[in-house]
């Protein structure tokens, strides 16, 4: 996929129709009564909350999750109208923006249930149950505590998940926890349900609970990363039959060329020294704009189908590459972090594994400068 957008210094081509694709893909390995909530958060990790958002609501897509409060408003302010679930923390001063702008809280504990109510206004919420990631929710075996929840006044509590945290692993140690959890939240469920409590939805799975456990069958599935067409890392794989396509590719602009002759030093700290005669690209993009700075010395470019190493160490704004072997590479040509040139292909997991990191983390850290276009 290429990323030609103009005169951009730096720029990420979103693909809105792998994007539905990876809608359809998804979709086609759930049972026909589980819906989709996308998860939309931190800028829809780097693609541009609007731009996504409104693209699945066109394509009849309902539901959401997000992080905070003030992602959950912007949704709202570009014309989503439906369910807004807020997956972290939202603070007492901002109770008021929930009811005002009717989004869904997560209860992340009884005692946060407790200051929910007592707020005043009716609120809608989710109640998120531990069944062993010990990060947010009241613990599964804590049941008469979850069960309190419901006695709170001003709680209008239309669902209940929980968070699997090893569903993305293949060893047996990593599975059967997997399981340990699917069973603990089924019977915190039927227990609910015994107890008379009903009227809720349910979602467990985020990306890899859909990959890896596609046959769950709850009322949400929370994808994420997979909704992007990529996975966490280069060394994962997963049991659905599923074939996904990258939304994003990121690139910028060889905005000049110079020679470095042998023993002459490159760039902040002299980090690159030239052991011979060489010429090299300066590039447009940064660590302020995503690049990781760990990628100095180490990470890889694409241009004019070549395959090319990042030299010296990576500046707030700009790069250095080797365009040495690149014929007729000159300022103003395109230089590919994410996606095609020619043959050649760098995935955004490449790149997470050169820079020690995942997907996730690279992606949602695409700088706000970087210009989002639609291709």
């Amino acid at each position: 996929m290429s990323a030609v957008c103009g005169k951009e210094r730096a720029w990420a081509a979103i693909n809105l129709n792998h994007l539905e694709e990876n809608v359809r893909q998804l979709q086609k390995i759930l049972p026909k009564e589980c819906r989709l909530m996308p998860a939309v958060k931190a800028d829809a990790y780097g693609h541009g909350a609007r731009l996504i958002a409104r693209e699945l609501w066109n394509r009849g897509i309902r539901d959401f999750c997000v992080a905070s409060v003030d992602e959950a408003v912007e949704l709202r302010e570009c014309g989503i109208t439906g369910q807004i679930l807020i997956l972290g923390y939202t603070p007492p001063c901002q109770f008021e923006e929930l009811w005002q702008y009717g989004l869904t809280q997560t209860v992340i504990d009884s005692a946060y249930a407790k200051e929910l109510g007592a707020w005043g206004k009716e609120l809608t919420v989710h109640v998120c149950v531990d069944t062993g990631m010990h990060r947010i929710g009241e613990r599964s075996d804590h049941r008469e505590a979850v069960y309190e929840i419901w006695k709170n006044d001003n709680l209008s509590i239309t669902g209940v998940f929980s968070h699997l945290c090893a569903s993305d692993g293949m060893t047996k140690e990593e599975r059967e926890y997997t399981k340990r959890q699917i069973q603990d939240f089924d019977d915190m469920v039927q227990k609910l349900h015994r107890r008379g409590i009903t009227g809720f939805w349910t979602h467990l799975q985020g990306s890899y609970g859909v990959l890896n456990y596609p046959g769950l069958s709850y009322d949400y599935a929370r994808v994420g990363i997979a909704l992007y067409g990529v996975l966490s890392s280069r060394r994962d794989w997963t049991i659905a039959d599923i074939r996904l396509k990258p939304v994003m590719s990121l690139g910028a602009r060889l905005v000049c060329i110079k020679m470095l002759h042998a023993g002459e030093s490159a760039g902040y700290g002299l980090a690159f020294t030239a052991s011979g005669e060489m010429r090299i690209g300066v590039v447009s993009i940064g660590y302020a704009d995503g690049i990781p700075r760990d990628l100095s010395n180490r990470g890889h470019a694409l241009v004019n189908g070549c395959r090319v190493p990042v030299i010296g160490r990576i500046c707030m704004d700009q790069l250095m590459i080797d365009v040495s072997e690149v014929k007729k590479a000159s300022a103003g040509d395109e230089v590919i972090f994410i996606g095609r040139s020619g043959d050649e292909e760098i995935r955004a997991e490449e790149l997470a594994g050169d820079a020690g990191t995942i997907t996730n983390e690279i992606l949602s850290g695409i700088g706000r400068r970087v210009k989002r276009k639609t291709i």
